[in-house]
């Protein structure tokens, strides 16, 4: 059984790899670190803006009305 990438796994890897990036550059050239990682983190919000807001984990908005079932 092969595993299928899911949108969901694009969106995390795109969050962490934004991160290390930032980190990197931080490190490794005259860009002050707090500086870089502060770009990657917009970069990761907007990554995570696009997974909630423009490709939401639902179909349509009714989906939200639905009840859930307690975990009790």
């Amino acid at each position: 059984m092969s595993y299928t990438w899911q949108y969901y796994d694009v969106v995390l890897v795109g969050i962490f790899l934004s991160m290390t990036a930032g980190a990197t550059v931080g490190l490794f050239t005259a860009v002050s670190l707090p500086l870089a990682v502060l770009g990657a983190g917009a970069v990761a919000a907007l990554i995570m803006a696009h997974g909630l807001f423009v490709n939401g984990p639902v179909d349509a908005p009714r989906d939200l009305t639905d009840e859930v079932e307690p975990l009790n």
